[in-house]
């Protein structure tokens, strides 16, 4: 078979070596792009007569995937597949496996990262000094964390993992998820419904993945249920948020903060989008997924995905 990997996934060639001898040994062909690349041409070029292709947060469009013939898996080194041309994978009954797992701690250590710079007003504070300014001067009293309620929407594993953070600060941790799951009771969440929740929480963490079903999850009218002294994290997907309410609101000062990492594009952000510009926010240019440590269980796990489906035994396959 032919394999190939359209973009870098954040390893050394050393690892990429190690991890794609047994492909040769075994005779397939292994192709690997050191660059990325967003034009639909290119991608088919890199693509096309490839009976496997993997990528990482790249788009591959319907189109591309059309257009390529032998295509039986698709392996994506990233949780959401929401960035794939699942209609066209669904048309040609090609196989999509993910690399869930991968970035659980990576994930849930930036949301609980994010919460404290919001609350002790780390960004201000740098910058207070670098003019000259004091604590006093800049407001800059903040309020702890470990006094906090917290409400997690999503309790798969990475809301899980963050609320084993959250709780080990020595927070309430609440729970939405359209099913209550057993493992996350054990960790001490509390399930209430999502209009509960967002009255109840001070900090709202989200962890759902981006469908059509979750489009603006978090809508206007969501955003006025939550407490004007609350904050948002969204290191999950951008979709998932309307992002322009959420911009008005912190404005109004309808809530007291926001911590973002993902929006409705991938960086870089268009200068008229609405959160640049947003009153008490920190900004991260989607960099939740992303350790030197995420990125090698990363590989480690798309390989054996690939390992697996050339044994018969397809692993981590997503529904679509």
């Amino acid at each position: 078979m032919k394999i190939s990997l359209l973009e870098p996934i954040g390893i050394d060639g050393s690892l990429m070596e190690e991890l794609a001898a047994p492909l040769k040994a075994q005779g397939h062909e292994f192709v690997y792009y050191d660059s990325k690349t967003t034009d639909a041409g290119e991608l088919y070029e890199r693509a096309k007569d490839s009976e496997i292709v993997m990528i990482a947060n790249n788009p591959l469009p319907d189109s591309v995937i059309e257009k390529c013939g032998k295509l039986e898996m698709l392996d994506v080194a990233f949780t959401g597949i929401d960035h794939v041309g699942q209609k066209a994978c669904r048309d040609k009954g090609v196989v999509i496996c993910n690399a869930a797992g991968y970035s659980n701690e990576t994930v849930s250590e930036l949301a609980v990262g994010m919460a404290i710079s919001v609350l002790r007003k780390i960004n201000q504070g740098d910058k207070t000094v670098r003019e000259g300014g004091t604590m006093a001067s800049a407001g800059l009293m903040g309020t702890e964390l470990g006094t906090k309620t917290v409400g997690i929407i999503g309790t798969g594993r990475i809301g899980v993992m963050t609320a084993k953070l959250f709780k080990a600060f020595g927070c309430k941790v609440l729970g939405y998820s359209r099913t209550k799951k057993p493992e996350a009771e054990a960790e001490g969440i509390i399930y209430e419904e999502l209009d509960e929740l967002l009255a109840h929480s001070d900090i709202v963490s989200l962890h759902i993945p981006s469908t059509a079903g979750t489009k603006g999850f978090l809508s206007k009218e969501k955003i006025a249920l939550m407490k004007k002294s609350a904050i948002l994290i969204n290191c999950a997907r951008g979709a998932v948020v309307d992002n322009a309410a959420l911009a008005e609101a912190l404005n109004a000062g309808e809530i007291a903060g926001a911590a973002i990492d993902v929006f409705d594009m991938e960086p870089p952000i268009p200068a008229d989008y609405p959160l640049l510009n947003a009153k008490n926010t920190l900004l991260t240019p989607h960099v939740a997924f992303a350790s030197k440590e995420s990125m090698v269980r990363r590989a480690r796990i798309v390989f054996d995905n690939l390992y697996a489906y050339l044994e018969g035994k397809p692993i981590n396959v997503v529904k679509i």
